[in-house]
């Protein structure tokens, strides 16, 4: 910055910031934080267990870094742990920690690699982020370094005590630790998901066993069948404490569409094909004149790879493995506080979506070209009236105009169009006069192709007119 050190903590320091939050440098000139996110991190300052329940979109993150920041400062706390999904370590997480509290250092534990895991954690970092599963992997190694406090981002994956992930994470828990759970959605879909997070925040609020929880809120009508009690909703009160929750309709200075982007890393199988495709099309290229059409048609089958499958020349379906992409989907459905559209560009991708979500009881309904115009206006009457089906999976340029569909109020794109005007009207199903609810347009990406397009998307770029500057960047991508 061509500054000392002691003038640029300096220029950081604002003044007026609100006890118990009194961090020297977590609020700089850039950005003002609203009142939730202020009362969130006081709320958390104040508790050494805790659970966030802030719905998604109103800045869980943010508060969190400032009342870290806060403990690292005042020397109640040396080293922070974070713990999220893959899709959102750098996304989120990191670029948060550059844009709140710039003055902190973190590092990024993702690597096939066990060493390298253990050379980040060894590094001498403020902040240290690692997915979920990457716990496991070199669990003796976090359990050395001794960190004051955990943070568990979308904490619904630690709601089943059973589970070795559940174990792993019990596991490097101290009593003296500090720990936050952070999730919009505690008991999404029965009342005994809140059993696992019950259990390390506040082991004395559950029953020691399961069994014993389940009966507490929950009816047992078959042999196969159960079914939440009419007191569920209070015994969940009481267990899950403490805790704070602010709602989207709550924050009223929120945007009305906030975008997310979530990186969802192509397979080994994907990226070794995807790279195949793209050294083809150098070799097609070279030293020969680029038709818009073949830069069309060569862009679409990196696409379609990264959307987990690709029409061969034969017309054959080729499928790839898509489970990373498919879990982030997974996450932000399940985080939604209402119903949820996907967009997808491919129909294979339709298929692969609508497999997934069957295959894990969410009900849902796919539109695209071959779905009658009667079946379609049926679907889209009973998403916007009844309560099933809670997704649609859409062909974008089937439901992009003259559909008002306001009763979800997440939209996530499976992966990027090229057309900025349907990209644009298909947002703007859920964004329309009747919408009470800020809205989220989540970008799932993991190749270099979907970031170029989604940014040239972001910036409202008339793709089709740069479609030869778009495939040459992309030949040239390493």
């Amino acid at each position: 910055w061509g500054l000392e050190e002691a003038q640029v903590l300096k220029n950081l320091r604002i003044k007026n910031v609100p006890s118990p939050i009194k961090a020297k440098y977590a609020w700089t000139g850039l950005y003002k934080p609203f009142d939730h996110q202020k009362e969130t991190a006081s709320f958390l300052t104040l508790h050494r267990r805790a659970f966030c329940f802030n719905e998604q979109g109103t800045g869980k993150t943010s508060s969190v870094i400032w009342a870290a920041d806060y403990l690292l400062n005042e020397g109640l706390i040396n080293r922070v742990l974070v713990i999220c999904p893959l899709s959102i370590m750098q996304s989120a997480w990191e670029a948060d920690l550059f844009k709140f509290a710039m003055h902190r250092t973190c590092a990024i534990a993702h690597s096939y690699s066990k060493e390298k895991r253990i050379q980040a954690l060894n590094t001498d970092t403020d902040f240290f982020i690692i997915n979920y599963d990457g716990i496991e992997i070199v669990k003796d190694e976090i359990i050395k370094q001794n960190f004051d406090l955990i943070v568990i981002d979308e904490a619904n994956a630690y709601k089943n005590v059973s589970t070795k992930r559940w174990k792993t994470l019990a596991s490097i828990i101290k009593p003296n630790t500090w720990l936050w759970m952070l999730t919009g959605t505690p008991a999404s879909q029965s009342p005994t998901d809140a059993y696992g997070l019950a259990k390390l925040v506040n082991p004395d609020n559950v029953p020691k066993f399961f069994g014993a929880f389940r009966d507490m809120v929950m009816q047992k009508i078959t042999q196969f069948k159960w079914i939440p009690k009419a007191s569920s909703e209070k015994v969940l009160h009481q267990v899950l404490q403490p805790a704070i929750r602010y709602t989207k309709e709550e924050c009223l200075d929120l945007p009305d569409m906030t975008y997310v982007t979530r990186d969802v890393p192509l397979s080994a199988q994907q990226t070794k094909f995807y790279e195949i495709i793209r050294r083809n099309m150098m070799a097609t290229a070279a030293g020969e004149e680029i038709t818009t059409v073949n830069a069309a048609a060569n862009l679409n089958k990196l696409l379609q790879l990264s959307c987990g499958a690709v029409y061969s020349d034969s017309g054959e379906i080729v499928a790839f493995d898509a489970k990373t992409r498919l879990t982030a989907l997974l996450e932000v459905i399940e985080e939604a506080s209402h119903k949820v559209i996907v967009f997808a560009p491919f129909k294979h991708a339709i298929e692969i979506v609508a497999d997934e979500l069957a295959a894990n009881k969410i009900p849902a309904e796919i539109i695209y070209g071959g779905v009658s115009a009667t079946k379609r206006t049926d679907i889209f009457a009973r998403f916007q009236t009844e309560d099933n089906p809670r997704v649609l999976v859409i062909q974008p340029q089937a439901a992009a105009h003259g559909v008002t569909l306001h009763a979800a109020n997440v939209v996530v794109w499976w992966g990027p169009i090229t057309s900025i005007e349907t990209y644009l009207q298909a947002n703007a199903r859920v964004h329309r006069a009747g919408q009470h609810n800020p809205c989220t347009v989540v970008h799932l990406q993991g190749s270099p192709v979907e970031k170029r397009i989604y940014k040239m998307l972001s910036e409202k770029v008339d793709i089709h007119n740069r479609l030869i500057d778009l495939y040459k960047n992309v030949m040239e991508d390493t």
